[in-house]
Formats: structure tokens, sequence, C-alpha cells
């Protein structure tokens, strides 16, 4: 009994966190929640080796993105958002992150994960190759190809000049 109730204690605990990124992995906060129940319960059915992992979140996380991962390749989730919320408080530029969210949104679903991993969830580049289960070189030409497109859209709103020479 006490190890279900360590488990709800860190899924109450972590819901927002869980939720927040599920947003910005399949883009749309009417699935979101499906995708972090799918990902509760695969935590629950394997709690007790993920209650003994170095980082829980580490292991959640993978979970949650290996999830995403699965379903996009079933056809569950849609390959684009029809509605982007935003899952965090606002920034200073609401029309900034309105666009850059629907940009993101319209990355395939592996090169968005490897962006909301890297620079949403800050992992280093080893931590997202290990998690996506790829080499180091396929996460940093991804998020180079993804970052490109994201800057194209925010120069096509106007928001965002380029600064290289």
């Amino acid at each position: 009994m006490r190890r279900y109730a360590e488990f709800e204690e860190y899924a109450l605990a972590r819901q927002r966190w869980l939720h927040r990124t599920a947003v910005l992995l399949c883009g749309d906060p009417h699935r979101a929640p499906d995708l972090v129940q799918t990902t509760l319960v695969k935590l629950l059915r394997h709690w007790p080796k993920a209650s003994r992992a170095d980082s829980l979140d580490a292991y959640a996380r993978t979970v949650l993105t290996r999830t995403f991962l699965a379903e996009q390749r079933r056809g569950l989730l849609s390959r684009r958002a029809h509605a982007v919320e935003d899952p965090a408080p606002a920034a200073d530029d609401p029309e900034l992150r309105v666009t850059l969210l629907a940009a993101l949104s319209e990355l395939p679903p592996k090169a968005r994960a490897m962006v909301v991993l890297r620079y949403w969830e800050d992992l280093s580049v080893a931590e997202v190759a290990g998690l996506m289960q790829c080499s180091q070189s396929t996460v940093k030409s991804q998020c180079s190809r993804a970052l490109a497109r994201l800057r194209v859209a925010l120069q096509n709103a106007g928001l965002f000049a380029d600064q290289r020479c």
C-alpha cells in the first residue's frame, strides 16, 4: 500500500510539469491530459523500478517522450495542433510566444520532441540523445534544422531580425 502512496504523491506533485511538457510535445492542450494519463499509468505499472531510478523526473520525462513518439507513429495524436495554448505563464511578448508555439507545432514530432527537451527542458545534447535513442550528432542536426524553421517562422511574422552577417 505504501508504494501506491508514494506514486500518488509523486504524480500529484509533478502533474503540472508533465502536462506542460505534454502540451509542448503534442501541441494540443486537449490531448495532453491523455498523454499524461498514459504516462502515469506506465509509471505506476513500473513503479518499483521507476522509484529506484537516479532521477525520477528523468525517468518520467523519458516515459512521456517515448509515449508521445509511439502514439505519433500509431497516429493517435494529430501531427498538427489545431489550437495551441500557452502552457506556462505569459512571456513579455505574447505575440512572439503564440507565434513560436504555433511554429513549434508545425515541426515533425521527433524534431519537436528534441527542441522541447533541449531548450524548454534544458537537457544536454547527450541527455536528449540518450532519451531519444539516437546519436548526439543527430540531436545537433535535428535541433539546428528545427531552430532554422522556427527562425524563419518568426522572421515571416516580423518578430525576429537575423543578426548574422
